[in-house]
């Protein structure tokens, strides 16, 4: 069982998280975690925090010369910024921001002050999700499983990408910072975030994230929880400000008759099957397919904006506007890393419950002796007789040939 928890308040002194279920013997470096924390932190529209932290990881447990004991892994982040905060006189907020957690949390809590909803329902808690995520995707890539994600629109700006290869979206998205791949597009959605600053209003957008190399059977038709595209949806909605979950392009294909949507199987000329197309988006029935794994997320504008909405002070009960907190006017392109990081933690759970084991020589054995056991299914193809079922309490055949 794989699971993850974090701690810690946005303006706390750190950030801490705690991994369980990573296997024995895999090998962790810290650069990799580094660097996707600093990539989380880059994007065009990003707020002022992000001038002001540096964030780096440290890992207290779990972790012996680099290596994974099997124990649970603890990770702590510092928060540059407490030093600005500690032992100031912070006065309350009383006016809830609309889209924010601010109201439906404070009055959940009882709390006096809104500004503890603020602090830990702040998308800053995503720094440890993406320190986590490093972890699984070095433990996915073991397996050949690769992650990367891009924007696909950005306020009134979308991309186009046609049949550009993933890794080459994966590529050319880092060589902006709206981390989009098509440079028209990017200098679009520069100007659109620039728009916004003017305005001092706030863009959202849709960004995606694909898995490859991702082996066929992960996941479970047989019970609602073990479906991986339910799994895969309720990890992204769980990140702040996300409203929306596709899995290929699923609303697309919504419009579609069934014929246009569904992909065919088609043997090639050395009699291996395999689908022309990948309009499921990775999943059949709950289940990988062995094709790319293409999960799109659409994120709301953020909550805090700079011109401020109309509110009322529950202090006094009066209208009032609401106070901006320092926040991004857009954090589409830093979305695009937590989303691969859970996407990353839903795969590494599921292929763990695969494999099972303890250590990461034994889960390579078991790896492929799964992948020899599916390629030797489909060589031999279905059974043609029909299966013979076995009701628990009654005789076997056998049984009944021996008691005669």
């Amino acid at each position: 069982m794989l699971r993850f928890l974090t701690a810690g308040e946005s303006h706390g002194p750190s950030l801490t998280a705690i991994l369980e279920g990573i296997p024995a013997g895999l090998t962790i470096s810290l650069d990799d975690i580094n660097r996707d924390l600093a990539r989380r932190q880059r994007g065009f529209g990003s707020g002022g925090r992000m001038k002001i932290e540096k964030d780096r990881v440290r890992i207290t447990s779990g972790v012996i010369n680099n290596v994974t004991t099997g124990a649970p892994i603890a990770l702590h982040v510092d928060n540059d910024d407490w030093a600005n905060w500690e032992g100031r006189e912070i006065p309350p907020i009383t006016r809830p921001r609309p889209g924010h957690a601010d109201l439906t949390a404070g009055m959940k809590y009882n709390y006096p002050d809104l500004r503890y909803a603020l602090e830990r329902a702040s998308a800053r808690e995503t720094t440890m999700r993406v320190a986590v995520g490093a972890i699984c995707k070095t433990y996915l890539a073991a397996f050949g499983i690769q992650i990367g994600g891009y924007v696909v629109t950005l306020g009134p700006v979308e991309a186009e990408m046609g049949d550009m290869p993933y890794p080459e979206r994966w590529a050319r998205a880092e060589e902006n910072d709206v981390r989009c791949p098509d440079p028209v597009a990017a200098e679009a959605m520069e100007a659109a975030i620039r728009e916004a600053i003017k305005a001092k209003d706030t863009l959202g957008g849709v960004f995606e994230v694909v898995a490859l190399g991702v082996p066929p059977g992960l996941g479970s038709h047989v019970q609602w929880d073990r479906r991986l595209e339910a799994r895969i949806a309720q990890a992204m909605l769980s990140i702040q400000a996300m409203k929306g979950v596709e899995i290929g392009p699923a609303f697309e294909n919504a419009r579609k008759r069934g014929s246009e949507v569904h992909d065919p199987f088609l043997l090639d000329e050395e009699g291996r099957l395999y689908r022309p197309t990948n309009r499921a988006g990775g999943t059949e029935g709950g289940i990988t397919t062995g094709e790319p794994l293409v999960v799109r997320v659409a994120m709301k504008p953020i909550s805090t904006i700079l011109r401020g909405m109309p509110s009322v002070n529950l202090a006094t009960g009066e209208a009032e506007s609401t106070v901006y907190e320092r926040s991004d006017f857009t954090a589409v392109p830093r979305a695009v890393v937590v989303g691969e990081a859970m996407l990353a933690f839903v795969l590494a759970e599921a292929l763990l419950e695969k494999l099972g084991g303890d250590h990461m020589a034994e889960q390579r054995e078991r790896y492929l002796l799964m992948r020899r056991q599916q390629e030797a299914w489909l060589k031999s193809g279905v059974r043609s007789e029909p299966y013979r079922w076995f009701i628990p309490g009654e005789p076997t055949e056998e049984e009944s040939r021996d008691a005669e």
